[in-house]
């Protein structure tokens, strides 16, 4: 399989079993060179086993890919050197000060000693961690350490980068601060693959892929997805008695979901009803709606829709097959 330089990562049929289970199911995926790709789906759903036989650490049981060119089964320790992987528990030391931390790690990745001070310097002052260069690992903050662990994983100067949910666990301004570094090292032109399962982390992405029980199910830019992949109505209404409207709204068969937020509802309309027959439903009912409006659809509307959707779809497979 041929892999162009516009593209960084390529799958066909990638697949990989542990025992009878399938955890990763013939996946055909494209990640292209500079691009921020979001890799998005449940727990279990086959993220990280994906990831992990994209840095040459887990042998795939069946199908072909290529990272930077490389084939990810016949040269797995070339994937290896040529990328940064950045774990949901990076290992950092927590005896060692930041920039011994950033030392060790230059010294595994093999950088020329005549470049390391210079490399270790930039990651520094990458991760905004000046004045910290002393200090040891295991008293940074939480947002601390994702950035020295992010700086660990680059000082070797990969041009692709792995990132299996890296802000798990730590606080939203940590969080903001650290997808600025990644959005601004993808703007310079480094390749990011990352796991997440923060939604607006994934509205900051180039490219999305849902994947569900090892299978991707949707691949695109967020807009993309919304306007060619979703096609479903998104509307919040401001009505009074928000419970007992959304047990009502529940029950309709025309809704597919319905979630509060604060205090409006939020529906996921299935085909055929808008704006004017969800006011009437309500004001049938005797509640008076204040306001309602369709608004444009989230990540995280696509992606509990996309899931749901195929979750129907395999039962319906599993019943028809008894």
């Amino acid at each position: 399989m041929a892999a162009g330089a516009s593209e960084a990562v390529v799958t066909r049929g990638l697949t990989r079993r542990f025992g009878k289970i399938v955890a990763v199911d013939h996946l055909d995926l494209t990640v292209r060179t500079g691009e921020l790709f979001g890799f998005l789906g449940p727990n279990g759903a086959g993220k990280s086993t994906t990831l992990r036989m994209l840095c040459g650490i887990l042998e795939p049981s069946e199908g072909e890919g290529r990272v930077l060119g490389i084939d990810l089964i016949a040269e797995p320790e070339r994937v290896k050197s040529a990328i940064g992987y950045m774990s949901q528990r990076f290992s950092l030391y927590d005896d060692l000060t930041v920039e011994e931390n950033l030392t060790f790690y230059a010294r595994v990745y093999m950088v020329p000693k005549t470049e390391r001070d210079g490399r270790i310097g930039q990651m520094i002052r990458l991760a905004d961690l000046v004045g910290r260069e002393r200090q040891l690992a295991g008293q940074l903050s939480g947002g601390y350490r994702q950035r020295l662990a992010l700086a660990s994983a680059l000082v070797h100067g990969p041009r692709l980068i792995f990132l299996d949910e890296p802000t798990a666990g730590i606080d939203p301004v940590s969080r903001r601060t650290f997808w600025a570094l990644v959005r601004r090292l993808a703007d310079q032109g480094t390749t990011i693959l990352v796991t997440t399962h923060y939604m607006d982390e994934a509205e900051l992405c180039d490219t999305l892929g849902f994947i569900y029980q090892g299978r991707l199910i949707a691949q695109g830019s967020p807009a993309h997805i919304k306007t060619e992949a979703f096609r479903r109505t998104v509307i919040e209404v401001d009505v009074e008695d928000l419970r007992r409207a959304g047990d009502l709204l529940s029950d309709w068969p025309a809704v597919e979901e319905v979630v509060r937020i604060g205090t409006r509802l939020r529906l996921i309309m299935a085909d055929g009803p808008g704006l004017e027959e969800v006011r009437a439903f309500l004001a049938e009912r005797g509640l008076t709606v204040h306001w309602l409006h369709e608004v444009e659809p989230s990540v995280e509307d696509l992606f509990v829709s996309f899931v749901d959707k195929e979750r129907k779809l395999r039962l319906r497979e599993q019943l028809r097959a008894l």
